[in-house]
Order: structure tokens, then C-alpha cells, then sequence
């Protein structure tokens, strides 16, 4: 589990594809933190540490990884946002992210302001339903609070702050990008419990644990 908060932009080194896997070399100041097997967010994507060497990890990277994410579309010096595993004892100083990508958006707006930037994403339709003003939505790893949502055209408004455009790779971002999106776990879950309810034969009996008979 991560938190969205970015600790460092890595670089990729090398990618090396065969037929339905990549082998991915990441050169990051994060390196020297992970042991194989350890889990780790590229742009978003939770990837796992096979090799570690100094400065730089590889990670093996499934066909269908590629085809979901802007991870397909990485080359050999690409900037990425990296976040190592959230630990128990730390605080959650973002919102629960899995880095497990749920689509990819296009960039509509990247505009620079005097304190802030205007960044616009045109997310899957299919996800526009999981995302509400003032929620929390995970951009390219990167956890952020929704300006608004245009249920029209499906654009997602945020406000990166300087401290976001420093530290991660979005302040590269611009019209026609793409970005790794996943939505919040949470509304998900209840969206899966509501759908639950709706199909099951009893779902309006009260249950009766804990009554007296």
C-alpha cells in the first residue's frame, strides 16, 4: 500500500522487452531502501524489486501492465515518480492508494498560475462515477484533492502546488499526455457492497445477530 506522496523521480535505464513481459532498470535515490521483493510505486504503478544494484532496481513487468499503463510507453531516460511501501508505523499523510491503475487519462490543461497550476485530466468514463469534488484521486502516483469533476466531458480539475510540481514529474506534463489514474479504493468498496445488497434474496431482512429470539 502507498499513500501517493512521491519521494523521490527516478529515471529508467534500460528496458528490455520479450513477448509478454519487460525487464525494467530504474536508476533512483530509493534504491538503496528496497531488498528483492519488496514492493514499489513507479508513476503510480506498483511494481515488485527483483535485482537491486547501488543506485539502481529492475523490475519484471507483465504484458498487461504495459498495455494498461503508461508504463508501455516508457523509454530509456523517461523520468517516473517513485514511493516505496507505506509502513505500519508512519502517517498517512496522502490517501490509500494500492498502485493498482485503474485507467488512463489524457491531459486537457497544464497552465501555469502565479501560486498554482491548473492541471485538467479527461479520465475514462467508466471511472467518473468513483470521483467527487474535494475527493482524493492517485495521478502518475501522486495523490491529489479534486477541484471539480465535469460529469459532461468527464474532466477532472486539480491544483498542483509548487511543492507538487517540484518534487514529481507532472510539472513535465502537458496537453496530450497521458497519466496512470486510480480512483479511491474506498468508493469502489461501497459501490461493490451497494451492488451486493441489491442481488442478494435477503438483502431487506434484519439481520439477526445479537437479537433475542
Amino acid at each position: 500500500m502507498f499513500t501517493g506522496l512521491v519521494q523521490g523521480v527516478g529515471e529508467v535505464v534500460s528496458i528490455s522487452k520479450s513477448k509478454d513481459s519487460a525487464l525494467i532498470t530504474f536508476n533512483s535515490e530509493l534504491a538503496g531502501q528496497l531488498a528483492v521483493g519488496d514492493s514499489i510505486s513507479i508513476n503510480g504503478v506498483c511494481l515488485t524489486a527483483i535485482q537491486i544494484n547501488g543506485n539502481t532496481f529492475t523490475a519484471d513487468v507483465m504484458v498487461q501492465t504495459l498495455n494498461l499503463t503508461t508504463l508501455g510507453n516508457l523509454v530509456s531516460g523517461s523520468k517516473v515518480n517513485t514511493e516505496l511501501a507505506t509502513r505500519a508505523d508512519a502517517r498517512l499523510g496522502g490517501h490509500i492508494v494500492q498502485g493498482h491503475v485503474d485507467g488512463v487519462a489524457k491531459v486537457v490543461v497544464s497552465q501555469s498560475g502565479n501560486k498554482w497550476q491548473r492541471f485538467v485530466v479527461q479520465i475514462p468514463d467508466t471511472l467518473r462515477r468513483y470521483v467527487v469534488n474535494q475527493g482524493s484521486i492517485c495521478v502518475d502516483g501522486v495523490s491529489l484533492t479534486v477541484g471539480e469533476i465535469d460529469d459532461e466531458t468527464s474532466q477532472v480539475t486539480l491544483w498542483l502546488i509548487p511543492e507538487t510540481l517540484a518534487k514529481t514529474t507532472l510539472g513535465l506534463r502537458k496537453a496530450g499526455d497521458t497519466v496512470n489514474i486510480e480512483v479511491d479504493v474506498l468508493a469502489k468498496y461501497v459501490e461493490r457492497l451497494v451492488q451486493a445488497q441489491k442481488l442478494s434474496p435477503n438483502s431487506n431482512q434484519q439481520s439477526s445477530i445479537g437479537e433475542e429470539k
